[in-house]
């Protein structure tokens, strides 16, 4: 019997651990134990990339709570402008980074935000998701998690950048991904290869860093939990 591509075992891993009835770090941690055993040269690759990133702090020079929150004017799915002052004009925002519609781990957790949409504006918070693929893949993610919230794109990783929080995947991991099915290149227009370190930042009205979660390994993403206590001590 022919194996089946394991992009397609990947893809059916993802839905398993994207529908599950859990919280968001066990279904993160659910398809990267699936990774594991499918793809266990893949994933020592990853280990070795989150030691790379952690080795140069990647990512720690980003705002941190009590420091201001750079503004942003980026498209969104529906090719409106949106600013991060607009939004703040209606109440403390979370801004969450995302490295594109193919991956997984992204997948999951754009799924989670949806499903807690209610929770957040019930803590009178909002929500909006960077990633750095191009417009129409923006609306494959929403319609694809069922989420009402922006998403937006931001060329070429500029805003990302700006935070301190893209860097270029590397020769080992670009092969290991192609191979696994998540091309970069298609969904942003470029072949650069650069990605953006997931994170969120919780920003209050005035314009600071309420709370933020930065972490190079892309496994891990804050807690919901956590999320709806920083918007709501930042209302």
């Amino acid at each position: 019997m022919t194996a089946r591509p394991l992009s397609e075992q990947l893809e059916e891993a993802f839905v398993q651990a994207r529908d599950m009835d859990a919280s968001l770090a066990d279904r993160l941690q659910s398809f990267a134990d699936s990774v594991r055993k499918l793809g266990p040269v893949f994933q020592t690759s990853v280990d070795g990339l989150v030691a790379r990133l952690r080795e140069h702090e990647v990512g720690e020079n980003a705002p941190k709570p009590g420091e201001p929150m750079p503004n942003f004017v980026l498209p969104n799915q529906n090719a409106s402008l949106i600013s991060l002052e607009g939004l703040l004009e209606k109440g403390p925002v979370a801004v969450t980074f995302h490295r594109g519609h193919w991956c997984p781990y992204c997948r999951i957790n754009t799924k989670v935000l949806a499903e807690a949409q209610d929770q957040i504006a019930a803590a009178g918070g909002q929500i909006v998701a960077i990633m750095p693929d191009r417009q129409h893949y923006a609306v494959e993610l929403e319609e694809q998690s069922g989420s009402s919230f922006p998403i937006l794109t931001d060329f070429d990783n500029g805003y990302a950048l700006s935070l301190n929080l893209a860097f270029w995947v590397g020769e080992e991991m670009r092969e290991l991904m192609t191979r696994a099915g998540w091309d970069v290149a298609p969904s942003q227009g470029s072949d650069a290869w650069l990605l953006p370190v997931p994170a969120t930042f919780v920003v209050g009205t005035d314009g600071r860093v309420n709370a933020r979660f930065v972490d190079p390994d892309y496994r891990k993403r804050m807690a919901v939990e956590d999320l709806l206590a920083a918007l709501d001590s930042a209302g």
